[in-house]
Protein backbone atom coordinates (compact mmCIF):
# COMPACT_ATOMS: atom_id res chain seq x y z
CA UNK A 1 0.00 0.00 0.00
CA UNK A 2 1.72 2.79 -0.89
CA UNK A 3 1.22 6.88 0.89
CA UNK A 4 -1.36 7.51 -0.69
CA UNK A 5 -3.68 5.23 -0.24
CA UNK A 6 -2.66 5.12 3.35
CA UNK A 7 -4.43 8.57 3.64
CA UNK A 8 -7.83 8.73 4.73
CA UNK A 9 -10.09 10.02 2.55
CA UNK A 10 -11.60 12.97 3.86
CA UNK A 11 -14.19 15.41 2.51
CA UNK A 12 -14.46 18.96 2.88
CA UNK A 13 -17.93 20.08 2.78
CA UNK A 14 -18.19 17.65 5.96
CA UNK A 15 -15.49 19.39 7.49
CA UNK A 16 -17.02 22.73 6.85
CA UNK A 17 -20.51 21.79 8.38
CA UNK A 18 -19.04 20.25 11.46
CA UNK A 19 -17.19 23.04 11.96
CA UNK A 20 -20.44 25.71 11.60
CA UNK A 21 -22.45 23.51 14.35
CA UNK A 22 -19.54 23.34 16.82
CA UNK A 23 -19.24 27.16 16.31
CA UNK A 24 -23.35 27.19 16.87
CA UNK A 25 -23.19 24.45 19.53
CA UNK A 26 -20.22 27.34 21.59
CA UNK A 27 -22.19 30.14 21.03
CA UNK A 28 -23.80 31.35 24.53
CA UNK A 29 -26.42 33.59 21.72
CA UNK A 30 -27.70 33.44 18.54
CA UNK A 31 -25.05 33.54 15.94
CA UNK A 32 -25.95 35.39 12.64
CA UNK A 33 -24.66 33.57 9.19
CA UNK A 34 -22.35 36.37 8.56
CA UNK A 35 -20.55 35.96 11.53
CA UNK A 36 -19.94 32.57 10.61
CA UNK A 37 -18.15 33.00 7.11
CA UNK A 38 -15.99 36.10 9.18
CA UNK A 39 -15.00 33.28 11.82
CA UNK A 40 -14.45 30.16 9.21
CA UNK A 41 -13.02 32.29 6.61
CA UNK A 42 -15.83 30.79 4.10
CA UNK A 43 -17.40 32.88 1.50
CA UNK A 44 -20.78 34.03 2.44
CA UNK A 45 -22.77 31.97 -0.28
CA UNK A 46 -20.69 28.98 0.64
CA UNK A 47 -21.61 29.60 4.00
CA UNK A 48 -24.91 29.80 3.16
CA UNK A 49 -25.68 27.01 1.51
CA UNK A 50 -24.22 24.83 4.21
CA UNK A 51 -26.40 26.35 6.56
CA UNK A 52 -29.31 26.00 5.19
CA UNK A 53 -28.59 21.73 4.38
CA UNK A 54 -27.89 21.89 8.26
CA UNK A 55 -31.35 23.75 8.97
CA UNK A 56 -33.21 21.18 6.10
CA UNK A 57 -31.62 18.34 8.13
CA UNK A 58 -32.83 19.89 11.44
CA UNK A 59 -28.99 20.44 13.31
CA UNK A 60 -29.53 24.30 13.00
CA UNK A 61 -32.25 25.88 13.34
CA UNK A 62 -32.85 29.91 12.24
CA UNK A 63 -33.90 32.54 14.59
CA UNK A 64 -34.34 36.30 13.76
CA UNK A 65 -31.34 37.16 15.57
CA UNK A 66 -29.25 34.16 14.65
CA UNK A 67 -28.44 30.27 14.44
CA UNK A 68 -29.42 28.12 17.12
CA UNK A 69 -28.81 24.52 17.38
CA UNK A 70 -31.71 22.38 16.01
CA UNK A 71 -33.80 20.08 18.46
CA UNK A 72 -32.60 17.35 16.52
CA UNK A 73 -29.01 17.87 17.49
CA UNK A 74 -27.46 14.44 18.80
CA UNK A 75 -26.31 14.64 22.51
CA UNK A 76 -22.49 14.21 21.59
CA UNK A 77 -21.81 14.28 25.66
CA UNK A 78 -19.45 17.15 25.82
CA UNK A 79 -20.32 20.32 28.32
CA UNK A 80 -20.64 22.96 25.23
CA UNK A 81 -22.69 20.89 23.09
CA UNK A 82 -25.28 20.69 26.16
CA UNK A 83 -25.17 24.42 26.62
CA UNK A 84 -26.16 24.62 23.12
CA UNK A 85 -29.07 22.26 23.54
CA UNK A 86 -30.14 23.83 26.24
CA UNK A 87 -30.40 27.44 24.59
CA UNK A 88 -32.06 25.57 21.73
CA UNK A 89 -34.74 24.42 24.18
CA UNK A 90 -35.10 27.65 25.34
CA UNK A 91 -35.16 29.27 22.00
CA UNK A 92 -37.85 26.94 20.85
CA UNK A 93 -39.95 27.96 24.27
CA UNK A 94 -39.67 31.41 24.15
CA UNK A 95 -40.42 31.29 20.29
CA UNK A 96 -43.84 29.08 21.22
CA UNK A 97 -44.90 32.17 23.80
CA UNK A 98 -43.65 34.93 21.55
CA UNK A 99 -45.66 33.70 18.54
CA UNK A 100 -49.13 32.61 21.01
CA UNK A 101 -48.91 35.63 22.69
CA UNK A 102 -47.30 38.48 20.89
CA UNK A 103 -45.61 39.66 23.88
CA UNK A 104 -41.47 39.43 24.43
CA UNK A 105 -40.58 36.80 26.19
CA UNK A 106 -37.46 36.26 28.53
CA UNK A 107 -36.00 32.66 30.38
CA UNK A 108 -33.84 33.66 33.71
CA UNK A 109 -32.34 31.24 35.96
CA UNK A 110 -31.07 30.23 39.67
CA UNK A 111 -27.56 29.14 39.54
CA UNK A 112 -24.54 29.04 42.13
CA UNK A 113 -26.41 30.62 44.71
CA UNK A 114 -27.53 34.29 41.88
CA UNK A 115 -29.97 35.04 39.17
CA UNK A 116 -28.83 34.75 35.66
CA UNK A 117 -30.85 36.34 32.54
CA UNK A 118 -30.54 33.45 29.90
CA UNK A 119 -32.57 34.43 26.39
CA UNK A 120 -34.96 37.06 25.37
CA UNK A 121 -37.36 36.19 22.01
CA UNK A 122 -38.69 39.79 21.21
CA UNK A 123 -41.89 40.65 20.12
CA UNK A 124 -42.37 42.60 16.74
CA UNK A 125 -45.54 45.05 18.49
CA UNK A 126 -44.46 44.34 22.02
CA UNK A 127 -40.65 45.24 21.90
CA UNK A 128 -38.28 43.68 25.01
CA UNK A 129 -38.40 46.42 28.30
CA UNK A 130 -35.01 48.33 28.58
CA UNK A 131 -33.24 46.38 30.94
CA UNK A 132 -31.60 48.79 32.48
CA UNK A 133 -30.89 47.17 35.94
CA UNK A 134 -28.96 43.37 35.76
CA UNK A 135 -31.26 40.77 37.41
CA UNK A 136 -28.53 40.10 39.41
CA UNK A 137 -29.77 43.35 41.57
CA UNK A 138 -33.27 43.64 40.49
CA UNK A 139 -35.07 39.98 41.18
CA UNK A 140 -37.33 41.59 44.03
CA UNK A 141 -38.74 43.39 41.50
CA UNK A 142 -39.15 41.64 38.70
CA UNK A 143 -41.88 38.66 37.48
CA UNK A 144 -38.48 35.99 36.53
CA UNK A 145 -36.73 36.90 39.78
CA UNK A 146 -40.07 36.49 42.07
CA UNK A 147 -40.83 33.40 40.79
CA UNK A 148 -37.57 32.00 41.25
CA UNK A 149 -37.26 33.31 44.82
CA UNK A 150 -40.86 31.38 45.52
CA UNK A 151 -39.41 28.09 44.09
CA UNK A 152 -36.17 28.04 46.12
CA UNK A 153 -36.07 26.29 49.80
CA UNK A 154 -36.68 28.48 52.58
CA UNK A 155 -32.65 28.40 53.28
CA UNK A 156 -31.83 29.54 49.79
CA UNK A 157 -34.38 32.70 49.72
CA UNK A 158 -33.17 33.97 53.09
CA UNK A 159 -29.41 33.39 52.01
CA UNK A 160 -30.19 35.26 48.29
CA UNK A 161 -31.96 38.26 50.07
CA UNK A 162 -29.47 38.54 52.81
CA UNK A 163 -27.47 38.84 49.84
CA UNK A 164 -28.72 41.33 48.00
CA UNK A 165 -30.48 44.85 48.60
CA UNK A 166 -34.57 45.43 47.88
CA UNK A 167 -33.48 48.58 45.95
CA UNK A 168 -36.37 51.02 44.74
CA UNK A 169 -36.59 51.07 41.47
CA UNK A 170 -40.43 52.68 41.31
CA UNK A 171 -42.70 54.06 43.63
CA UNK A 172 -44.50 50.18 43.17
CA UNK A 173 -41.08 48.23 43.97
CA UNK A 174 -41.24 46.25 47.01
CA UNK A 175 -38.81 47.10 48.89
CA UNK A 176 -39.83 45.84 52.69
CA UNK A 177 -38.37 42.45 52.97
CA UNK A 178 -41.29 41.06 55.05
CA UNK A 179 -43.80 42.30 52.40
CA UNK A 180 -42.20 40.55 50.00
CA UNK A 181 -41.64 36.91 51.92
CA UNK A 182 -45.06 37.14 52.28
CA UNK A 183 -46.02 37.60 48.80
CA UNK A 184 -43.49 35.25 47.84
CA UNK A 185 -44.76 32.49 50.19
CA UNK A 186 -48.30 33.05 49.22
CA UNK A 187 -47.69 32.75 45.29
CA UNK A 188 -50.17 31.46 43.29
CA UNK A 189 -47.69 29.35 40.98
CA UNK A 190 -47.17 32.82 38.82
CA UNK A 191 -45.26 35.89 39.86
CA UNK A 192 -46.39 39.03 38.68
CA UNK A 193 -44.51 42.98 38.64
CA UNK A 194 -46.84 45.37 37.65
CA UNK A 195 -44.29 48.39 37.31
CA UNK A 196 -42.00 47.29 40.35
CA UNK A 197 -38.77 47.47 37.68
CA UNK A 198 -40.26 49.67 35.08
CA UNK A 199 -43.31 52.38 35.19
CA UNK A 200 -45.78 51.77 31.90
CA UNK A 201 -44.89 47.60 32.01
CA UNK A 202 -45.95 44.39 33.72
CA UNK A 203 -44.33 41.36 33.77
CA UNK A 204 -45.69 37.67 34.42
CA UNK A 205 -43.37 34.76 35.05
CA UNK A 206 -43.97 31.25 35.86
CA UNK A 207 -41.87 28.54 37.09
CA UNK A 208 -39.40 26.33 34.65
CA UNK A 209 -38.34 23.05 37.00
CA UNK A 210 -36.08 20.22 35.89
CA UNK A 211 -33.39 17.98 37.39
CA UNK A 212 -30.22 20.47 38.51
CA UNK A 213 -32.83 23.50 37.07
CA UNK A 214 -34.57 26.56 38.88
CA UNK A 215 -35.84 28.64 36.20
CA UNK A 216 -38.88 31.00 35.13
CA UNK A 217 -40.01 32.05 31.68
CA UNK A 218 -41.51 35.23 31.85
CA UNK A 219 -43.84 37.87 29.48
CA UNK A 220 -43.64 41.74 29.15
CA UNK A 221 -46.45 43.92 28.58
CA UNK A 222 -48.12 47.70 28.59
CA UNK A 223 -49.45 47.58 31.95
CA UNK A 224 -53.11 48.41 30.12
CA UNK A 225 -53.52 45.02 29.13
CA UNK A 226 -55.14 42.90 31.47
CA UNK A 227 -53.44 39.47 32.56
CA UNK A 228 -56.16 36.58 32.67
CA UNK A 229 -56.24 33.11 33.53
CA UNK A 230 -56.12 32.28 29.56
CA UNK A 231 -52.76 33.97 29.54
CA UNK A 232 -50.86 32.63 32.23
CA UNK A 233 -52.41 29.05 31.45
CA UNK A 234 -50.96 29.35 28.07
CA UNK A 235 -47.59 30.12 29.58
CA UNK A 236 -47.33 27.49 31.89
CA UNK A 237 -48.25 24.71 29.13
CA UNK A 238 -44.98 26.36 27.36
CA UNK A 239 -42.97 26.33 30.72
CA UNK A 240 -43.94 22.45 31.14
CA UNK A 241 -42.91 21.46 27.94
CA UNK A 242 -39.70 22.78 28.76
CA UNK A 243 -39.19 21.22 32.08
CA UNK A 244 -40.24 17.75 30.92
CA UNK A 245 -37.38 18.48 27.45
CA UNK A 246 -34.77 19.74 29.99
CA UNK A 247 -35.45 16.39 32.47
CA UNK A 248 -35.89 13.89 29.57
CA UNK A 249 -32.38 15.25 28.73
CA UNK A 250 -30.97 14.97 32.20
CA UNK A 251 -32.55 11.53 32.31
CA UNK A 252 -30.56 10.53 28.69
CA UNK A 253 -27.34 11.62 29.83
CA UNK A 254 -26.99 14.34 27.71
CA UNK A 255 -27.02 17.31 30.13
CA UNK A 256 -25.76 17.85 33.85
CA UNK A 257 -25.82 19.96 36.18
CA UNK A 258 -23.00 22.31 35.14
CA UNK A 259 -24.08 21.90 31.42
CA UNK A 260 -26.44 24.40 32.58
CA UNK A 261 -24.40 26.84 33.49
CA UNK A 262 -24.72 29.73 31.45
Amino acid sequence: MNAAEAEPTLIGSVQRALRLVDIVANSPRPIPVKTLSAITGLTTGTTYNLVRTLIHEGYLTSEPDGLVLGTRFPAFQSETDARGIFLARVRAALRTVTDEVGATAYLSRYHDGEMHLVDIVDAVRNPRIELWVGLDASAHATALGKQILADLSDEERLDYLSRHRLEELTPRTISDRRTLLTQLEHSPGFAVDQEEYAIGNTCVAVPVIAPNVIASLAISLPSEHIVGRSLVTRMQRAAQRLSLQLGADALDGSTTASDFSI
